[in-house]
């Protein structure tokens, strides 16, 4: 007999990098932060796709 998955939780934790030490370069905090930026998007790209296919599975039912 199939076992159906109604709901689904999840938990996720997120905490902040540690404080960066003052010897780091002055240009190092930028290429850092633009870095962060491209992390972010990629994820967010990630995600983005995995719900169109989820809705697209959906409407194939």
């Amino acid at each position: 007999m199939p076992i159906e998955i109604k709901e689904l939780h999840v938990s996720v934790v997120l905490s902040t990098p540690p404080a960066r030490s003052a010897s780091t370069l002055p240009g190092a905090a930028d290429q850092a932060e633009g870095d962060r930026g491209a992390d972010r998007e990629a994820i967010v790209a990630e995600c983005v796709e995995q719900v169109l296919q989820i809705l697209q599975n959906k409407s194939e039912r």
